[in-house]
């Protein structure tokens, strides 16, 4: 008994003409399988069958999912040379054609946690090759205006500067302020139990001044503006304003990267300062009004509890923070794929890695300032 065949011709229009012939078995299926899913026909379709000499159920599967498929892609599919075993094997496939949700398989839990770590640390990874890209291409553009100042634009930095420096003002001096009540009436509420409230303004004064004013304003711009230079820099990649600049020769990281970038590490040492002196007056109130300390008195121990690195330390936390959230921003920006979805999801994936970086960042400072006895 011959080995299965077939042979593909046309049928003088527009359709093919399938020859099927020797022995379309389980010991043929796959070589013939192979043949079929090259045909992949797409118009009407003839399939004869008067050559075939041994037909079991693999054959007759073979030939019903090519006449399915024939018919699914909007093509007409006819058989000739039907003899009734035939007929019969194919309508018993046919009967049988019923789809049946596959399982998915089970894996062992250990090792799916151990999958999922996995992948989560070369997400990480592959993240932070792509931060210290970026940040040396930043570097770059940067060495190259401080070698030309003239390619410095003056305007979108002095614009910039007013969105996250001075309209920050407001929501970053109220938090301030709050911080300073709530660190005032939290601290006297445990230090009154020991007679020693008046220890509450050197508690204000450290904690605001080298950590919490300067945290919390770093955690609040990247929020508001390090969300707003990815939202804007995406939409521009959306609307293929930044295909454009490259097109006209305008370099994307001098006009949209750089501008953002100084400005915030300008501004952010200012909002720091503005943070501290309002969350010294939130505390002098809280104290005045709760504890009986005048403003002379807090004054005068404010002075006794502070040096000038008190202040400092919390200062020169700043351009580095700000640095760290404008180049996050501006990178989740370009990242935006041209899609409204690309957009909210690199926004939120902005904030919370500026966030991130802004609190590992703190915590070096905080153990560099410890060995340094500062």
């Amino acid at each position: 008994m011959a080995d299965g065949w077939l042979k593909v011709g046309a049928d003088g229009g527009d359709g093919l003409v399938l020859q099927a012939g020797g022995s379309w078995d389980a010991r043929n299926v796959t070589r013939l399988d192979l043949q079929l899913r090259d045909i992949r026909p797409g118009q009407d379709l003839t399939v004869n069958l008067d050559q075939i000499e041994r037909l079991d159920t693999a054959g007759a599967w073979l030939l019903f999912r090519t006449l399915k498929e024939c018919r699914n892609l909007g093509g007409r599919a006819d058989l000739a040379g039907l003899t009734p075993a035939i007929e019969a094997m194919l309508e018993q496939v046919a009967a049988n054609d019923i789809p049946a949700e596959i399982e998915p398989p089970q894996t062992n839990a250990l090792v799916a946690v151990v999958e999922h770590i996995g992948a989560g640390a070369v997400d990480v990874a592959m993240e932070a090759k792509q931060q210290i890209a970026f940040l040396g291409l930043l570097l770059e553009t940067l060495a190259r205006t401080i070698r030309h100042p003239s390619r410095l634009r003056l305007v979108p930095l002095v614009h910039h500067m007013e969105k996250v420096g001075f309209n920050a003002l407001p929501i970053v001096g109220l938090i301030s302020f709050l911080i300073g009540v709530v660190l005032a009436f939290q601290g006297a509420t445990q230090l009154q139990r020991f007679g020693a409230e008046i220890f509450v303004v050197n508690l204000i004064a450290v904690s605001v001044l080298r950590e919490i004013a300067i945290l919390l304003t770093a955690i609040v711009v990247a929020g508001r503006s390090g969300s707003a230079f990815t939202a804007e820099i995406g939409s521009m990649v959306v609307n293929e304003e930044v295909d454009a600049m490259r097109t006209l020769g305008l370099d994307p990281m001098e006009v949209l990267v750089l501008p953002r970038v100084l400005a915030l590490v300008i501004t952010l040492p200012l909002l720091a300062f503005f943070a501290d002196m309002m969350g010294l007056f939130g505390g002098m109130l809280m104290c005045w009004g709760a504890l009986d300390i005048s403003p002379a008195l807090y004054l005068e121990r404010l002075q006794g509890a502070i040096s000038p690195w008190s202040f400092w330390v919390g200062i020169i936390k700043a351009p580095f923070f700000a640095f760290l959230i404008a180049m996050v921003g501006c990178l989740e920006g370009l990242r935006v794929t041209r899609s409204a979805e690309s957009v909210g999801r690199q926004t939120t994936r902005s904030v919370v890695t500026g966030i991130f970086l802004v609190i590992v960042v703190d915590a070096l400072f905080s153990i560099f300032f410890a060995a340094v006895g500062v």
